[in-house]
């Protein structure tokens, strides 16, 4: 049931290819790939090289995700700049299908000109964002307080370059110029050490087949060390978030104003 797999070098290049027939164009706005299995609780990790130069309206997408209206999803964004400015990551977690818990920072370093491990850390007590095993969000479960956490839906592993320039780079003012295509992110160490699930079993049956139990049957993401962050790991997510994020939905009144009630109870966020 612990699955721990890794492939080797990938780069995907993403470019609008325009293909004439009698009167029909068809236009690639997106390339990626997916895991076949789908997998809950434990760690995925991926080593990235970002697109260089201009990408101004593209996103580069690594994520989880489960199917359905009502899915689950973990979400790094990498939003295209134009030449010379930062990089920004956005994370997001879906619960229920419900999404718009979108934080915004610059990274700390140029993720185009070598590799960065990015990574998604997920039990039954948190889902942790690290960018090379720096956390830099932490969404905690709170079912205690009568927010839904996710931990019942098996979920695949994606990436994918596409072009989303009506919001990616200025919230849309900076349009994608596909002079500069392709858009090239190269891939490499991608890791996925987790607890597979059977496409054919039940979600709550996965749910009891990855969690550790009392009959010896133990699982590494259940240890109580991971139940929270360490002190180390908390002063490192104090630090990403004064000194690098841009943007907070929890703070952000004019689309909430009711502050979102996992913002009341949650420390990191």
């Amino acid at each position: 049931m612990n699955s721990s797999n890794q492939v080797g070098l990938l780069i995907i290049l993403f470019m609008k290819e325009i293909s004439l027939n009698s009167n029909l164009i068809i236009i690639l706005v997106k390339a990626g790939f997916g895991s076949k299995n789908k997998y809950m609780f434990g760690k995925v990790s991926i080593q990235l090289k970002l697109v260089e130069g201009d990408s101004a309206g593209t996103v580069t997408a690594f994520y989880m995700s489960s199917d359905g209206p009502n899915h689950n999803e973990f979400d790094f964004e990498f939003l295209g700049n134009s030449t010379g400015e930062p990089y920004s990551v956005q994370t997001n977690v879906y619960v229920n299908g419900i999404g718009n818990r979108e934080q915004r920072l610059d990274l700390w370093f140029d993720p185009t000109k070598e590799f960065h491990s990015y990574s998604i850390f997920w039990n039954q007590r948190q889902v942790v964002f690290l960018v090379d095993e720096t956390p830099i969000r932490v969404h905690t479960n709170m079912e205690h307080k009568g927010i839904p956490f996710p931990k019942d839906q098996p979920m695949g592993v994606y990436s994918s370059i596409w072009n989303a320039d009506d919001w990616a780079t200025q919230g849309g003012r900076v349009k994608t110029d596909w002079s500069h295509a392709p858009f090239i992110a190269t891939y490499k160490a991608f890791e996925i050490n987790a607890c597979e699930c059977p496409m054919s079993v039940a979600a709550m049956d996965n749910t009891k087949r990855c969690s550790s139990s009392s009959d010896d049957k133990k699982f590494w993401w259940d240890e109580p060390n991971l139940s929270v962050l360490n002190l180390h790991q908390s002063h490192q997510l104090m630090w990403v978030r004064a000194k690098h994020m841009v943007y907070d939905y929890c703070n952000d009144v004019s689309r909430f104003p009711i502050t979102p009630l996992e913002c009341v109870h949650h420390r990191h966020n």
